[in-house]
């Protein structure tokens, strides 16, 4: 009786599983995909409005990016409480309403990236009690409320790249108790509180790059007691004070690309553990030896205008007495000695003349000492605008100004006039402002900008022109800018670059040209641009390259080409740029990549983006040479069946293939065996044959094709001891040769 009630049990159980199993299929709606053995939905690019109601409850992984679900109301994903991996990423969402996650207490990870989100309530993340990972990059976070991660105990990643922020308020991470890294980078940061980070114990990184600080927020970072990197680079901070470093963990500092032109000797002396000290690009003339450092073993002082006199003398021995101290540091200046290492002088090379340097004129003693006049007496501020003079800042954002005004104090560093009405940019708008790092005058309906309109802002690094209505620049636009070093254009209307327009920027970096209807880039255009490394085209409608549009800014090291009209990789264009290591190509409508495509920059190139173009074909010699460096790869939401043999990329840490129609038969044999033996996450998912589509390429069985191999193994043995017709192989390869070169001749022309 009893084993007749277990079997009965038994049935019962199976039954119940069957059932469940069948519910699950009848649930999976029409328009996604529903793996129910590991418990996978996808619902990409559907054009949905809402989150899909009948999904099977029992669903693990749920993938619904670019649809148009502009709202996450209240408890949208109840029905499917088992969630642990979730991605909206590219829905076009703007908001998140209170308890929109509620009943997601599984959830692990969630992508929230590429939307339009603009507040983070404090509710927003209720009931997720097990997240590990949120990603808020690319939205228009402008606020976070108090408590808003309050939930979040079991969070190790947050990113909040490339949002709005400006303030960090105290506390606003309150309740990650287990962060390890915090991404801050890409916002507008010019202010945070002092214990705006109290409580993070357990955060191991922190990314500030590429925000508006002026000065270093001390107090704010020495809350981090276990902090081991810090990155800091792309600011505006000018100097580096004594005590300035307060991190006793700290290993890894980045403080590159900012406008630093003093650093003291006593800035990192709290902080024992530094390791690494990144201080490229950036104005320092000199440098003196740093207290506190034993375990320092790399400082790298790349890209600065260091003078290699007697002033360096002290820096110089103390990086010799320091055996396992590493330090990159090359000669500007005097001429003599230009681009010289300075460990490969000798002391008796570094001498002095007897005059005052350049850089500290009477006319700049002068002007530093009426700013500290008037900073401390008359505080001077136009009407309508707001002076932090204790921070430097100068506002006037949104005041529907007609015209720029006058009468700032003239120590200001930081400038902010955006969303006003200028139309106009006279000549000498800002002619008191000689000390000057950063201006801001986006969405100010600017048409026309005068010569001379920038002439003495000789310190400013950032300047911010996107949003306007500029339609041509002249070779006397930029004059008196001998330091700008990121220059914003972007968004406006550009139809062509004349040329010389960058001819007086001698010091520009990064150049910003997005969405502006550009047809064509010619040898012209980028004239006088000799030190330029990165140039964004994103969005610009070009057709057409020049093959000597590059050549001279032959240093080019990031290259944005998206979102354009192209047909063809502009190989031979690419040819101008033999250092170039991010390049992007996506979204042009390219259906096809033929040999030796990026030869010309296989030597350096790290990033390569070919996704969303309808890309069709790959030929086997596409990536000749790209080999050794590449370390990404993204080919996802095209059209490819097949692509060549990954085996020799063995520096690749990410690669996308998704959403491609693989066609998981013998040709494609190579990439399942390069899955099965790389430790880098891949997805791909079999279209063809039939009987595998929805299979990941890794699960494919292609046991015929093995087969086939072995056997065409054989044959080509057999053929091999065959010497009566030697001339026949011969020929065959010599055809196979020159097809080669022909493919690689033309698209070379294209």
């Amino acid at each position: 009786m009893p084993t007749m009630l277990s079997l009965h049990s038994r049935h019962w159980f199976l039954g119940a599983v069957l059932m469940a199993f069948v519910a699950d299929i009848a649930a999976c709606p029409s328009y996604c995909i529903c793996d129910n053995i590991q418990r996978v939905v996808t619902c990409i690019k559907k054009q949905l409005t809402e989150v899909p109601v009948t999904i099977p409850e029992g669903t693990k992984q749920l993938d619904i990016k670019g649809n148009n679900i502009n709202i996450i109301p209240t408890g949208a994903f109840l029905p499917i409480p088992y969630l642990t991996h979730l991605n909206l990423q590219k829905c076009k969402i703007h908001h998140l309403a209170e308890g929109a996650f509620r009943g997601l207490g599984q959830l692990i990870s969630l992508n929230l990236g590429f939307n339009s989100i603009e507040l983070i309530y404090q509710e927003t993340f209720d009931g997720l009690m097990s997240l590990q990972q949120l990603i808020l990059n690319n939205n228009r976070i402008e606020e976070i409320r108090p408590g808003a991660f309050s939930q979040l105990g079991f969070l190790n990643f947050l990113n909040l790249d490339g949002n709005v922020l400006v303030y960090l308020p105290p506390l606003v991470f309150q309740g990650l108790q287990q962060i390890k890294y915090l991404r801050l980078s890409n916002n507008m940061l010019n202010n945070i509180a002092d214990e705006a980070f109290a409580g993070l114990w357990t955060l191991k990184r922190l990314s500030l790059d590429d925000n508006e600080l002026q000065y270093l927020p001390t107090e704010a970072l020495s809350r981090l007691k276990n902090m081991a990197r810090l990155d800091l680079g792309r600011n505006p901070m000018t100097h580096l004070g004594e005590d300035s470093v307060k991190m006793g963990s700290l290993k890894h500092l980045s403080l590159d690309n900012m406008s630093l032109q003093e650093v003291s000797h006593t800035a990192f002396i709290h902080s024992p553990g530094l390791v690494v000290i990144d201080l490229r690009y950036n104005q320092l003339q000199v440098m003196q030896p740093l207290e506190g450092l034993e375990a320092l073993r790399m400082i790298n002082l790349t890209g600065n205008p260091i003078q290699c006199n007697c002033l360096m003398t002290p820096f110089r021995e103390w990086v010799s007495n320091r055996t396992k101290l590493r330090a990159e540091v090359f000669c500007s200046a005097p001429g003599v000695f230009r681009d010289e290492r300075l460990d490969s002088l000798r002391t008796t090379d570094l001498k002095c003349v007897s005059q005052p340097s350049d850089h500290e004129d009477e006319e700049e003693l002068n002007l530093q000492s009426e700013a500290k006049k008037n900073n401390q007496e008359n505080q001077p501020c136009p009407e309508h605008c707001d002076c932090k003079h204790d921070l430097q800042h100068s506002s006037c954002e949104g005041k529907g100004l007609r015209k720029i005004p006058k009468g700032f104090p003239v120590d200001a560093l930081l400038l902010d006039m955006r969303y006003n009405d200028f139309y106009l940019v006279p000549r000498g708008s800002f002619s008191d402002l000689k000390s000057l790092v950063s201006l801001h005058m986006q969405n100010c309906r600017i048409h026309e900008i005068h010569a001379g309109a920038f002439r003495g802002l000789k310190k400013l690094i950032y300047l911010y022109l996107s949003g306007n209505e500029i339609s041509s620049l002249q070779p006397t636009t930029f004059e008196g800018l001998p330091h700008l070093t990121y220059l914003y254009l972007d968004d406006n209307k550009l139809t062509s670059i004349p040329k010389g327009a960058f001819k007086l920027l001698p010091n520009l970096f990064a150049l910003h040209l997005e969405y502006n209807p550009i047809p064509q880039l010619t040898d012209k255009n980028m004239e006088g641009a000799e030190n330029l490394r990165w140039l964004y085209l994103t969005g610009n409608n070009l057709t057409s390259i020049s093959p000597t549009a590059f050549q001279p800014i032959s240093g080019l090291q990031r290259l944005f080409l998206d979102e354009n009209k192209l047909t063809a990789v502009p190989t031979i264009a690419l040819m101008g740029a033999p250092v170039l290591n991010e390049l992007k190509l996506n979204n042009n409508p390219i259906k096809q990549i033929g040999d030796s495509a990026f030869l010309p920059v296989a030597g350096s190139l790290q990033h390569l983006w070919l996704n969303d173009m309808g890309l069709e074909m790959i030929f086997d010699g596409a990536f000749d040479g790209l080999h050794s460096g590449l370390e990404s790869l993204y080919l996802e939401n095209n059209k490819l069946s097949n692509i060549p043999d990954l085996k020799k990329f063995k520096s690749l840490h990410t690669i996308n293939l998704s959403n491609n129609p693989w066609n998981c038969d013998c040709p494609l044999l190579h990439l399942r065996r390069w899955i099965a033996n790389t430790n880098v996450k891949v997805t791909a998912v079999c279209s063809l044959p039939e009987n595998v589509t929805g299979l990941n390429v890794k699960d494919a069985p292609f046991k015929h094709c093995k087969t086939r191999l072995a056997g065409k193994r054989k044959g080509s043995l057999k053929s091999g001891r065959d010497k009566r017709k030697p001339g026949k192989a011969k020929q065959q390869n010599k055809k196979q040769k020159k097809n080669k070169v022909q493919y690689a001749v033309a698209d070379l022309t294209m």
